[in-house]
């Protein structure tokens, strides 16, 4: 499944769509506000949600390898975050579904998927 299929799911808007946006692959959802918790997930191909908007949170998504960022609860990122993301070509999402129902949904679509 790509960010574009699931960003209407979550009725997500996109704050920073680069290039590869419509092709940027998904297969796993990490969802977590704390930066140290996403430092230590091993996988591959993963969103990251999650409430922090902050540079360090699209660092962090950076370094690892994040396939993008999902923003809930509405935040709206601050200048630099944008900026940043744009810098650094990481997809950056925004959705007003609070963490829990945005997990939900992004880790349904996914099996569905995984079960076709």
């Amino acid at each position: 499944m790509t960010l574009a299929q699931i960003a209407p799911l979550l009725h997500a808007t996109i704050m920073n769509g680069p290039v590869d946006f419509e092709s940027t692959v998904v297969s796993h959802v990490v969802a977590s506000d704390l930066m140290s918790d996403v430092l230590v997930a091993h996988t591959e191909n993963f969103i990251l949600i999650t409430s922090l908007a902050s540079d360090q949170m699209i660092r962090t998504a950076d370094l690892v390898g994040a396939s993008g960022v999902i923003l809930v609860n509405g935040k709206q990122p601050p200048a630099s975050l944008t900026k940043l993301a744009k810098e650094l070509e990481m997809p950056l999402l925004g959705t007003a579904l609070p963490k829990f129902e945005a997990c939900l949904a992004a880790g349904q679509a996914l099996l569905q998927e995984t079960t076709a």
